[in-house]
Formats: structure tokens, C-alpha cells, sequence
């Protein structure tokens, strides 16, 4: 039974496209047509982000198994357009992945169990220990990307890979959380997560396949600085230490007894590894 079946959409994927006309088609065809083979009616959200190109042409012209919508971010930045989509969802389950699908697919099966057990947040991770991770193709990224999450896993939960593009929310919580995000560049995942966590949700880390894909919009050289700047602000913000008002998670996903108010153990999934391989 795939995404045309009767009854409300249940799941809607959000994909931030900054000038993506090179790589959003193949995209959109493998997210479609893995969408198409769950058991829930799904939908994507392409954002363009400010793109120059055909982003937006092809998004508003696509055809596929499921309904693509368009929705225009003018501020620049993976966080303003992240933001964005997530307000623009109206869906109980919601998730974001980048445009290049560096992440494996198949994964989607068991997020979208986990969502069903009421998990409210599942994140993909790469450092995972049943995680399969294509080598990074300049090894100071990786350097790079293993040193941030060392600096940040506090913010946001003891999350072990803030960065990997593939998370997924009890729809509710994404949307009261985005609602706070400030972050318009590539830290906004840790003030994201910061945001559910303070609302008492558990994050549930779960293995992928990941392979590096050539393009990527993310430099060392150019965007370092700023990510620490965004991160020191993010650390700032969350200096007050008060619980977010507004949408709370289920009390069984609150954070266990004995810990620090905010302080959400990470819950590592086993699941996924058996699901590799497929769409």
C-alpha cells in the first residue's frame, strides 16, 4: 500500500535546495519512490532557498508517485530553510534530509516504527557503531565534523552526530521547536535539538548508511568561524537554563528520574541495520 491510500498525510519530508538543480531531480526520484512503498500517505517540501537556478522550476513542475509542494525561504542559510519547511508542515510525523540523499533510504522503515512507538525525535547517526560511512572525501571535514559534535553534545542531548541531514520529529515538537530556532547556518541542527530537549524529549540515534556526494555547499575554510559564532550564541541563549514553554512530549519520553532537568540520555536504536540495502 503505498502514499496514495485514503486518509490524512501522516509524514511530510522536508529538503532545503539551495541552487540544487544539478542534483535535486535524482533526489526527489529516489525520495519518491521510497515514499511511495510505505504503509502511510507522505509528502515532501522542497525549500528554495534563494536558489539562482532551476531549483524551484523543478519542484513546482514535479511529477511523481507522491505530491511534491514548493515553499520559498529568501533568507540564506540551511537553518532559515530548514526553519521554514518545518513551519510549513501540518503532519503528526516530520523529518528533513538534504537533497544529495547521502543518506541511505531504507532507513525510513524504521523511523518511521520508532515514530510509531512514539519516539519524538530519531536522528540518523554516522558514528553509530552499526552505522556503514563512506570516508569523508577531505579528511580535515571529517577531523572537523568529529571535533563540532565533541564541542556541542551537551546542547543537544549527548546526540554523538548533530550534522548527519537525516532527522525526524513527533510533528508537533518540530514545529514548536523551529518556531524558536535563530540559527540560519549549518550549527542550526544543535539549537534544533537544544529545543526539543529542553521540552523533555529523548533522542533516539539510529545507524545509517551514509555516503560522502561530491557538491556539498559546506566549506571548512569559509564557514568555520561562523559556525562557532553561531555556536557560542546558541550556548548563550541556552545559558538561562529555563524549560521551554509550549509543547511538551509524552511524560514516557521525559528525561529518567535522577538526571539534571534538560539532561535527555540519548536512546541508541539497534533496529535499521536489517533494512539496509533496500530503496
Amino acid at each position: 500500500m503505498g502514499t496514495w491510500c485514503a486518509g490524512p498525510v501522516l509524514l511530510e519530508i522536508v529538503v532545503p535546495a539551495h541552487n540544487e538543480a544539478g542534483r535535486l531531480p535524482a533526489g526527489l526520484g529516489l525520495l519518491s519512490d521510497k515514499l511511495a512503498g510505505l504503509p502511510v500517505r507522505a509528502e515532501v517540501i522542497v525549500v528554495d532557498n534563494a536558489s539562482t537556478d532551476g531549483t524551484a522550476e523543478i519542484a513546482r513542475s514535479w511529477r511523481g508517485p507522491v505530491p511534491v509542494r514548493l515553499v520559498r525561504c529568501d533568507r540564506r542559510g540551511k537553518g532559515a530553510a530548514v526553519r521554514a519547511g518545518l513551519l510549513a508542515t501540518r503532519a503528526p510525523w516530520v523529518g528533513f534530509m538534504d537533497a544529495d540523499m547521502a543518506t541511505d533510504l531504507a532507513a525510513l522503515d524504521d523511523v518511521l516504527g520508532l515514530l510509531r512507538d512514539g519516539r519524538p525525535v530519531v536522528v540518523g547517526s554516522r558514528r553509530h557503531e552499526r552505522s556503514i560511512v563512506q570516508a569523508y572525501a577531505l579528511p580535515v571535514r571529517r577531523l572537523g565534523a568529529v571535533t563540532f559534535n565533541r564541542i556541542v553534545r551537551d546542547l543537544a542531548g549527548g546526540v554523538a552526530d548533530t550534522q548527519c541531514g537525516f532527522k525526524f520529529f513527533a510533528g508537533p515538537l518540530a514545529r514548536a521547536a523551529a518556531a524558536d530556532l535563530r540559527t540560519a547556518g549549518f550549527s542550526f541542527d544543535v539549537e534544533l535539538l537544544a529545543h526539543c530537549v529542553r521540552r523533555g524529549a529523548e533522542v533516539t540515534a539510529i545507524p545509517v548508511v551514509w555516503r560522502d556526494r561530491p557538491g556539498s555547499t559546506f566549506s571548512v575554510r569559509r564557514h568555520s568561524l561562523r559556525c562557532l559564532i553561531d555556536l557560542a550564541l546558541i550556548r548563550a541563549r541556552a545559558g538561562g537554563g529555563r524549560p521551554a514553554e509550549g509543547v511538551r512530549v509524552p511524560p514516557q519520553a521525559s528525561a529518567p528520574s535522577g538526571e539534571a532537568p534538560g539532561a535527555v540520555a540519548v536512546r541508541e536504536s539497534p533496529r535499521a541495520a536489517s533494512g539496509f540495502g533496500r530503496g
